[in-house]
């Protein structure tokens, strides 16, 4: 075992560094691994610090190795990161999986009473063993193994120097509802570690954290900013079959749907979710459906279905790894080509990839209102990553969100409309819409190829100009949508380009090549179809180089930017592991190409 020295700083020429930590907890699934990740990020939250978190797991129901990684800063940072400060091993795996990513004068928490750890194994990094008895301390409140985990908690908050009271607002919250003998068992238990680690480690971990003034921050995992963005956009049904890693919004939906007033449907699978949904919407109620990529295929003939009908239908995609039932706890950005060419033929498709919970908030809310104005369908392309990741986000403003029901006709219109069509040729390729119910509003709403009145029509003059009407939409929205953004210097050695999630690791790793002296500059894709063409060439033509970073094999935003715009990305990297990008390694790939 280590010796615990009296100053360890000193004598290994360490000095404390203060907010800045990287705490990984680690055990089998039924050891509360998630619920102690996500107790401990709200408690530094609590502090003013600013978290980040991110999880991994097994698709297993017990067993397997499960991990919650929180980055603590003093600023936003929004990825995750392969140096562990603090580890919390509630079994030896954690620490024979994850022990060699610690990192210099790092610690780890552990049981002794269950596995002995010594000091050959960390020496050359001078890592510091923190012995607690963790289940001994869990027994002597009540708690048994059910807290061993709370207990830990309590032992990390003391370690890295933050006041209690921070931990016990939280448990109090999260454990309410089950009364006031949970609460102050989990209090208890937490006390226990934090008091233990206290009196025998005191100011011996050079990771500390300290409080904060600034802003109240919300702890919101992207998924439930996506819900909040459709609460927001007067979403009044949502339709889903639960598929990981989109389930957390069905839930999150399901219990505020009566303060929401929406209903929340849980089908009996997704060709159901998504017919239902377009049925709804149909009927103008703002409806929503959600999926992961394997679901999706499912739904892929009634997408088609949308698109003829020129129903407005907002689609959420949290892609994982494929194909088939692929890797469904994971994370990877593999669904791009799929959804930009889903359904047979053509019709047009908003694209909407989000980088983080502002972004899922307010694309989500504007998804609605687009698929209104356009009367067709807007996907939200998000992913495992930024779906069940954690973030601390400043509070959203409702006030930004205006809903806005597009080019549905009054009363007083349709009975002012001579020979009323549902699908009349328009210059932007929208026509005049009626609801189900509305006085000289009918029209025939089918699968077929259709004239303007809605009757089935294989005319081929006629097939020319309505198809070319839906396609003008894209045209349309095009003008009136957002290029991507360019994050850094103008003139730059090298342009990052990436999509969606990996906004934050790119942002970063931008950071850790500035340090180094090397000017960078990031290039990111929200809104992808349309494809803002103009806006893309005029950035990457004047480019010195390119590095495109995405979690797929081939590189599909890169050959959809050569397609459109001819300029060939030939850097890359490409990440198809079912893990997300690290800061580190994509700084080490832009190094390389420079």
């Amino acid at each position: 075992m280590v010796a615990l020295l009296q100053n360890p700083f000193k004598a290994n020429g360490r000095k404390i560094k203060i907010n800045d930590l990287n705490l990984k907890i680690g055990g089998e699934a039924g050891f509360g691994i998630m619920a102690s990740g996500l107790i401990f990020a709200k408690a530094v939250n609590r502090a003013g610090l600013s978290t980040f978190g991110y999880v991994e797991y097994p698709s297993l129901v017990r067993g397997g190795h499960n991990t919650y990684q929180i980055k603590v800063t003093s600023k936003p940072y929004f990825a995750p990161e392969k140096q562990v400060d603090l580890l919390i091993a509630l079994n030896k795996n954690t620490v024979d999986v994850d022990g060699a990513n610690l990192g210099p004068f790092s610690g780890v928490i552990f049981n002794d009473e269950e596995f002995k750890l010594e000091s050959s194994e960390f020496e050359k990094k001078n890592v510091f063993l923190y012995p607690v008895p963790l289940e001994k301390i869990a027994t002597e409140v009540g708690g048994g193994k059910l807290v061993v985990n709370t207990v830990a908690l309590g032992a990390a908050l003391a370690l890295v120097g933050l006041d209690f009271q921070y931990l016990s607002s939280v448990l109090t919250n999260t454990f309410r509802q089950k009364g006031e003998q949970v609460v102050n068992l989990n209090i208890k238990s937490a006390r226990g570690g934090y008091d233990y680690v206290r009196e025998k480690y005191a100011d011996h971990f050079s990771f500390k954290l300290e409080k904060l003034d600034g802003p109240p921050k919300f702890v919101m995992s992207g998924n439930e900013a996506i819900a909040l963005g459709a609460i927001a956009a007067g979403c009044k049904m949502y339709v889903s079959y639960p598929m990981t890693p989109s389930s957390s919004i069905l839930h999150y939906l399901a219990d505020h749907q009566l303060k929401a007033d929406m209903i929340v449907k849980h089908c009996a699978d997704e060709i159901e979710a998504i017919d239902m949904a377009i049925g709804g919407s149909f009927a103008g109620v703002r409806t929503a459906v959600g999926t992961s990529g394997g679901g999706f295929a499912l739904m892929a003939e009634s997408y088609g279905l949308a698109g003829i009908l020129e129903t407005p239908l907002v689609v959420i995609n949290v892609q994982r790894p494929g194909p088939a039932t692929g890797m469904p706890t994971w994370t990877g950005q593999p669904d791009l080509d799929f959804v930009m060419y889903a359904g047979q033929d053509e019709f047009p498709k908003i694209i909407i990839a989000p980088g983080d919970p502002a972004g899922a908030f307010y694309g989500t809310a504007q998804a609605f209102n687009l698929a209104a104005e356009y009367q067709t369908t807007v996907m939200i392309l998000s992913d495992k990553f930024l779906g069940e990741s954690i973030y601390g986000t400043e509070e959203f403003d409702t006030n930004k969100i205006k809903i806005e029901e597009g080019g549905i006709l009054s009363e007083s219109e349709l009975l002012n409309t001579e020979n009323y069509k549902r699908y009349e040729f328009t210059e932007t390729g929208v026509s005049p819409r009626s609801l189900p119910g509305q006085k000289s509003g009918k029209y025939v709403a089918n699968s077929y190829e259709h004239d303007e009145f809605g009757f089935v029509s294989e005319d081929p003059d006629n097939r020319v100009s309505m198809m070319t009407k839906r396609m003008k939409k894209l045209v349309t929205a095009s003008n009136g949508l957002p290029g991507p953004t360019l994050y850094g210097e103008v003139e730059a050695k090298i342009t990052l380009v990436g999509w969606g999630s990996s906004k934050g690791p790119i942002l970063k790793a931008l950071d850790l090549l500035k340090q180094e002296g090397i000017s960078a500059n990031f290039l990111h894709f929200v809104y992808i179809s349309p494809f803002p063409i103009e806006a893309t060439a005029k950035i990457l033509s004047s480019a010195k180089k390119t590095l495109i970073c995405e979690g797929n094999y081939t590189g599909q935003l890169a050959r959809l930017i050569r397609e459109k715009t001819g300029i060939e990305i030939k850097r890359g990297l490409l990440k198809f592991d079912g893990r997300p990008f690290y800061p580190e390694e994509i700084a080490k790939a832009a190094k390389e190409a420079v």
